[in-house]
């Protein structure tokens, strides 16, 4: 089958409790930038990027919250994988602004070097390559 349409990123969207304060992690811990809100005032939508990655927030009601893989099963470990170019330096910028890992900086048994770290609602973040 010949394709005719390169698929270039993937995204995630994550449903988040407090926006402000998702988007204020995500800024001030991992060094996004806000690129969007909806509506600009009083916003309920937001994406946040860095480089070559985005990721999607949208605040739906108070009575929907995140629903993080890992609540759901063991082995469910993270939301998204992101490939970095240096995972070393880029945990040694994480800690340096402070943040918590959720599993530290080390080669995995499923081939990577990488850590996780948790976002403000408990979405695991993957930060890694390929050994």
């Amino acid at each position: 089958m010949e394709k005719d349409t390169l698929l270039e990123r993937i995204y995630p969207f994550f449903i988040v409790d407090d926006l402000a304060a998702s988007i204020d992690f995500y800024n001030q811990k991992l060094g996004f930038e806000t690129d969007l809100l909806i509506p600009e005032e009083d916003p309920f939508f937001a994406i946040v990027s860095r480089d070559n990655v985005r990721i999607l927030l949208k605040h739906i009601a108070d009575d929907i919250h995140p629903v993080p893989n890992h609540t759901r099963h063991e082995w469910a470990r993270w939301e998204a994988f992101i490939l970095v170019s240096d995972p070393d330096a880029l945990f040694a910028e994480f800690e340096s602004r402070g943040l918590a890992f959720h599993e530290p900086l080390a080669d995995t048994d499923d081939g990577l070097r990488a850590f996780e770290l948790k976002d403000h609602d408990g979405y695991v973040l993957c930060f890694g390559k390929p050994l």
